[in-house]
């Protein structure tokens, strides 16, 4: 899909200054394109200002597996479960869960895996070559990935998961008690078992990766309109602070809220969040004298606990309940109990001052995978959205493939992620 650039004056508007939008407008301006950043927020104050810091280009295994997609529902009433809808909220969710069961079979989870490894596979590349134009490569880690297990049964149960990792070139190690503790001391006796992804990295400030971006991007000559868009144009312009803006293309990628924008162009996708939350310490000890070296996440809780610049954020959970619900303390407490089970020995830190929380909205899709490229019907309106838990790490591959595509030829990997694609179950005009 060539663009001739000559024959498309003009700016490009991206809807979102979170991670996803930057990358794509840092993409394209380093090609020469003008670019308008729209967002009611500061750019990263949504659900980049939050995230795990992970760049997991290992994480080929989709959200819906054979099994795990029956066991999640099974969870969907528990309050206390990893995975919960609000009772209010069941009967909205009920279509992208349904969904999410469809494509939950063997053939349709390696069909997503190939996916998957598509965009993961450069992420680390991407984001160094990123890291380095913004001089922000102090905030990129390589860590590795620690998972734990409480029993060899609850690792049998994701066997799945690490012969499809494996499957597809994924590293890992299998480590026992005394090597679980040789890589990451004070984890709590609770997890005998454990498996390390060496090729996992991690970024150590995710908000202040999104502030150097967007400082970067201002130097370069991009304009920040922050202010909410109220409607988009087929032909690329938008609505927003009482007018109109006109421009070449625009680049949907306002995440959780991107389905508000194309619901009145007749394209509804089954995009949802999936409200995440965390509790961050303001202390990097997890045992007397010990720090946190990398991220470690408890399997059994699908909690990450990792080290940031100013602390340990453990983060994680799934919950169904919208766009507008409150956030729910209960989820704060089952952060902080397993943060408690992990790392036992945690030094106990001042009651007025010692944690921040944080919830926010996850743009994610059933078949795991983002909606990248032209919408059908709409050659000037592009999505970028419906990154999921990976929204970071995807971001910078996400941004140069668009900017290739707008800019001079599609990859043909983006065919891949196109919005009418059989495992999403989108309905378009």
């Amino acid at each position: 899909m060539a663009h001739d650039t000559a024959a498309m004056p003009g700016p490009i508007n991206i809807v979102g200054a979170g991670i996803v939008g930057l990358s794509v407008a840092w993409a394209l301006i380093r090609r020469g394109r003008p670019v308008r950043i729209f967002d009611a927020q500061a750019p990263g104050m949504g659900a980049s200002f939050g995230n795990s810091g992970s760049l997991s280009s290992g994480s080929v295994v989709p959200l819906a597996t054979p099994g795990a997609a029956m066991s999640g529902l099974k969870m969907l009433l528990d309050s206390d479960a990893p995975l919960v809808v609000r009772r209010r909220y069941l009967l909205r969710a009920l279509p992208w869960l349904r969904q999410f069961v469809r494509v939950s079979d063997e053939a349709s989870v390696r069909q997503v895996a190939d996916s998957l490894l598509e965009i993961l596979a450069p992420t680390l590349p991407s984001w160094q070559r990123v890291l380095e134009e913004i001089g922000a490569t102090d905030l990129l880690h390589h860590t590795g990935q620690l998972h734990l297990y409480p029993s060899r049964l609850a690792l049998a149960k994701d066997d799945f998961a690490w012969r499809l990792r494996d499957d597809y070139g994924v590293r890992s190690e299998h480590l026992d008690r005394d090597a679980l503790l040789a890589r990451q001391p004070g984890i709590g006796e609770a997890y005998p078992l454990g498996v390390f992804l060496p090729q996992a990295a991690a970024i150590s400030d995710p908000h202040g990766l999104c502030v150097r971006l967007a400082q970067s991007l201002r130097a370069a000559g991009a304009e920040f309109v922050q202010a909410p868009v109220q409607a988009l144009q087929p032909d690329g312009a938008l609505q927003a602070q009482g007018r109109s803006w006109p421009a070449a293309s625009c680049v949907l990628a306002a995440g959780a809220w991107s389905m508000r924008l194309l619901e009145p162009l007749g394209v509804r996708v089954p995009l949802e969040t999936q409200r995440g939350y965390h509790v961050q310490r303001r202390s990097l000890e997890v045992a007397p004298g010990q720090v946190l070296r990398g991220p470690v996440v408890s399997a059994d809780s699908k909690v990450f606990i990792v080290p940031m610049r100013e602390g340990v954020r453990t983060g994680g959970t799934v919950e169904f309940a919208g766009l507008a619900a409150p956030e729910a303390p209960r989820r704060f407490a089952l952060l902080r109990s397993n943060f408690a089970r992990v790392f036992p020995q945690a030094p106990a830190l001042p009651a007025d001052d010692g944690e921040s929380t944080w919830m926010g909205h996850r743009p994610c899709l059933p078949d795991t995978l983002p909606v990248l490229g032209p919408l059908p019907g709409y050659p000037n309106v592009w999505a970028a959205f419906g990154h999921g838990h990976l929204g970071l790490t995807m971001s910078a591959v996400t941004g140069e493939w668009l900017a290739q595509a707008l800019c001079e030829s599609a990859p043909p990997a983006l065919a891949r992620f196109r919005a009418d694609r059989p495992t999403l179950g989108a309905r378009l005009r």
